[in-house]
């Protein structure tokens, strides 16, 4: 499941004409090859640095019929930070559940994050644009601007704000190593939590040396960062 993240460059399915090797991939997808489509796939992710949703949820299909739970979860991970959805979350939630893993909650508090998450960079645009026509409002009008004006422009500051403190995206990783430790600091002599499972998703809060502080049964934890492979 180790792959190196960085470079990758996510582009719509329409971005550039695909290429000889893609549409051979995705001929011998839809003829059910698996086996020979995932290399030609994976070498389109890793050695050409660019894949699209479309082409990371196919490269998880491929790999789940193969039985490669670990190597699925990665790409519909990818998939669902690049083009968050309901679909490709369940999904998630289906195999975690299968195979024991924890950080893929299915509830309607995480289906209604998942629908912020597509929508949230297009509602961050329509507030900052708002505070902007209304800031240009306001100083064109300064003369005449009531004070209630000013203090429904404040308002409307306080909700970009809190929007933007509440629901940003937040940063999280996937355990690629078996055997990962969960530890109460960022030292090897720390007290020792847990051993996460690969495939185990965890929202990380921050870096320290070699460590990331992670999110952990509602408590901060560490992690070697060799350990992990952050998804989004």
């Amino acid at each position: 499941m180790g792959a190196d993240f960085g470079g990758i460059n996510f582009f719509n399915s329409g971005a550039s004409k695909p290429g000889a090797e893609l549409l051979r991939a995705d001929s011998l997808f839809a003829a059910g090859q698996f086996a020979a489509a995932a290399p030609l796939y994976r070498q389109q992710v890793w050695q050409r640095r660019q894949a699209s949703p479309q082409l990371l949820l196919r490269m998880a299909f491929a790999q789940q019929q193969l039985g490669h739970y670990p190597a699925a979860m990665l790409y519909l991970s990818l998939a669902q930070a690049r083009q968050p959805r309901l679909r490709t979350w369940r999904q998630l939630t289906a195999l975690a559940t299968q195979y024991r893993l924890v950080g893929y909650p299915n509830t309607w508090q995480q289906d209604w994050r998942v629908q912020i998450q597509r929508y949230y960079y297009t509602g961050l645009q329509v507030l900052l644009g708002g505070a902007v026509v209304g800031m240009v409002w306001l100083l064109l009008r300064r003369h005449r601007a009531r004070p209630r004006g000013w203090l429904a422009y404040f308002a409307y500051l306080l909700l970009t704000g809190a929007y933007l403190y509440w629901l940003r995206p937040t940063p999280a990783a996937l355990v690629a190593r078996a055997g990962a430790a969960i530890m109460g600091g960022p030292s090897a002599g720390a007290p020792w939590l847990s051993t996460a499972a690969v495939g185990d998703r965890l929202t990380v809060l921050g870096t320290q040396d070699i460590w990331y502080r992670v999110q952990w049964q509602q408590h901060d934890a560490f992690v070697r960062q060799a350990d992990l492979l952050v998804v989004e």
